[in-house]
């Protein structure tokens, strides 16, 4: 690890103003904040990330979840994983999200994660982790190995010819589906985030993955007041049980009324390049009968535009059974 200066601002303001001073809030980017540490503090050891200065933010009083003005919920972006995921009110009314965050890591990373670390998560490619390796996310312009390379856990949504990298966070595909908002202070002021606005497709600039500017500090999320009679269900598939990223997942929130899908929110893990809410699969299901074959055939919609590699097609069947299977699970709970 290179030699960098660690600080701790007094308050939020002043660590946005030093953040700030930074050329980007992206990869590569030469000044951080630190908070779980559980991303930053990896890539940093590999030099994935070499900060010149690291902002330690865990004094501030973000580590609140309490009720919203409207009835929903507001999350602090210190929230630890673990308390997150287990408040009483996110397990009653929010389950897709408790079961979410409970599917990925370990329990002692997930005591450490943040919230909003959970959501600037990068990559598990292991093109982007290995600096003698080439990577357009890593660094723009040296090219995209993976694609014609070791692909397997790789990205079949939303990719391009300069990248395929895969988001690997379940909390965040959870929040797609229950359309969460991401609130930033920043240089310029506070502005909120809708959750499928955050995070950006790689297209031309596969380093740049999120709307965030220099000086942008995530401060909490707020997520809509839950739908009465609502089912969720969040279904994890990967090669094994403890610790592991998702080949695929699938994330609902659906109503069920007089037998017809009055109400769904789909989004879907392990296939994406970022957390992918699949409007195409919730019109197929929107107002027709809860049944098995409108389950696959929204579940067919959500894979229509699958663009596999040499090791991963394996992933469009497997994309659709995980989210038939989630929402015969998620109706019939």
């Amino acid at each position: 690890m290179r030699a960098f200066e660690f600080s701790r601002p007094q308050d939020a303001s002043a660590a946005i103003s030093a953040a700030a001073q930074a050329k980007t809030a992206q990869q590569g980017a030469d000044i951080r904040f630190l908070a779980g540490g559980t991303t930053l503090v990896d890539l940093m050891k590999l030099e994935v990330e070499t900060p010149a200065r690291v902002l330690d933010i865990n004094r501030f009083p973000l580590d609140k979840i309490e009720a919203a003005s409207d009835g929903g919920l507001k999350v602090g972006a210190m929230v630890r994983n673990s308390d997150f995921a287990n408040h009483a009110t996110v397990k009653r009314d929010y389950a897709v999200l408790s079961q979410a965050i409970l599917s990925g890591a370990s329990g002692q990373i997930r005591n450490m994660a943040t919230t909003a670390g959970n959501l600037l998560q990068r990559t598990r490619c292991m093109y982007f982790r290995d600096t003698a390796m080439p990577c357009n996310k890593r660094e723009p312009g040296t090219g995209c190995p993976a694609i014609t390379g070791s692909n397997r856990m790789l990205a079949i949504l939303g990719t391009s010819d300069h990248c395929i990298a895969t988001n690997p966070s379940d909390m965040n595909v959870a929040m797609a589906a229950l359309e969460a908002t991401i609130h930033v202070q920043g240089a310029k002021g506070a502005r909120a985030i809708p959750f499928g606005e955050f995070h950006l497709l790689p297209g031309n600039t596969p380093q740049r993955e999120t709307v965030l500017e220099p000086g942008d500090l995530i401060t909490h999320v707020t997520i809509p007041p839950p739908r009465s009679g609502s089912k969720q269900f969040y279904l994890k598939l990967r090669d094994r049980a403890s610790y592991e990223f998702a080949l695929a997942s699938a994330a609902v929130v659906v109503n069920v009324t007089a037998g017809n899908v009055s109400f769904v929110r789909i989004a879907m893990g392990g296939v994406g390049t970022k957390p992918w809410r699949s409007l195409a699969a919730e019109a197929a299901l929107l107002h027709k009968p809860a049944n098995a074959a409108n389950f696959r055939a929204a579940a067919e919609a959500a894979l229509r535009d699958a663009k596999p590699q040499s090791e991963n097609k394996f992933k469009i069947e497997l994309a659709k059974r995980c989210l038939t299977h989630a929402l015969e699970t998620a109706v019939n709970s």
